[in-house]
């Protein structure tokens, strides 16, 4: 199978370097994604951007594709469904939630001319990143590109209903299971409250799985 993987605010398509491996070695086919802005130089770039570099790579597939958003890139993942119902497999969401039509993408932290740099360790002590070492916590870093404003202050368009067919897989790091069914159940994810297909699988990690347990993502995405 096609597996779609993009990250999330600040990394390219290097994020997946470790999980890319596993997912071969299981005989699938990892395409990991370097969105416009997030690693081709392109300050200018807008959501609509990323969003047209996701559905070409959706387009591109040689079947139907599993389509992975990390964090915020959730929504680019869910924006995939929404586009092309009829085209994605499977819909696979690590450590985030897709944001309701009319929504900002990502509006966290203020940009600074014109771009969203990473804001360093200080916003995710805690369960976010209590399992990365120094190491991967300066790895990350330092690989980290600042966002276009563009993109993070850019606006969700969602239109197609059918996305809520598409079966969709919540990984739950920092946070369980039984939380995001309860964030789910009050309202605070209305897009994943009318998925008909809605599945939980926890992982024992911190934000960014992809850097601190590659090989068990990897296995958790194709089991």
């Amino acid at each position: 199978m096609d597996i779609l993987l993009i990250a999330g605010l600040w990394l390219d398509g290097s994020a997946w370097d470790d999980v890319v491996p596993t997912l071969e070695a299981l005989g699938h086919r990892p395409v990991p994604l370097t969105l416009p802005g997030q690693g081709d130089g392109s300050a200018s770039a807008t959501l609509d951007d990323q969003v047209t570099a996701v559905l070409a790579a959706v387009d591109a597939a040689s079947e139907k594709p599993m389509v992975v958003g990390h964090s915020a890139a959730c929504t680019l993942a869910w924006l995939a469904a929404d586009a092309r119902p009829e085209k994605v497999a499977k819909v696979v969401l690590i450590g985030g939630f897709p944001v309701a039509d009319g929504e900002p993408y990502a509006d966290f932290f203020e940009p600074k001319d014109g771009v969203t740099p990473f804001p360093g360790w200080g916003p995710f002590e805690g369960p976010d990143s209590a399992d990365l070492d120094e190491e991967a916590r300066r790895s990350i870093a330092s690989a980290a590109v600042p966002v276009p404003a563009g993109v993070t202050k850019g606006l969700v368009r969602l239109a197609d209903e059918r996305r809520f067919d598409v079966p969709v897989v919540l990984v739950c790091p920092e946070f369980t299971p039984a939380e995001a069914q309860e964030w789910i159940g009050a309202g605070d994810v209305p897009e994943l409250a009318k998925a008909k297909h809605l599945d939980f699988v926890d992982i024992d990690s911190g934000h960014w799985p992809m850097v601190s347990k590659p090989t068990e993502l990897a296995r958790l995405l194709v089991s």
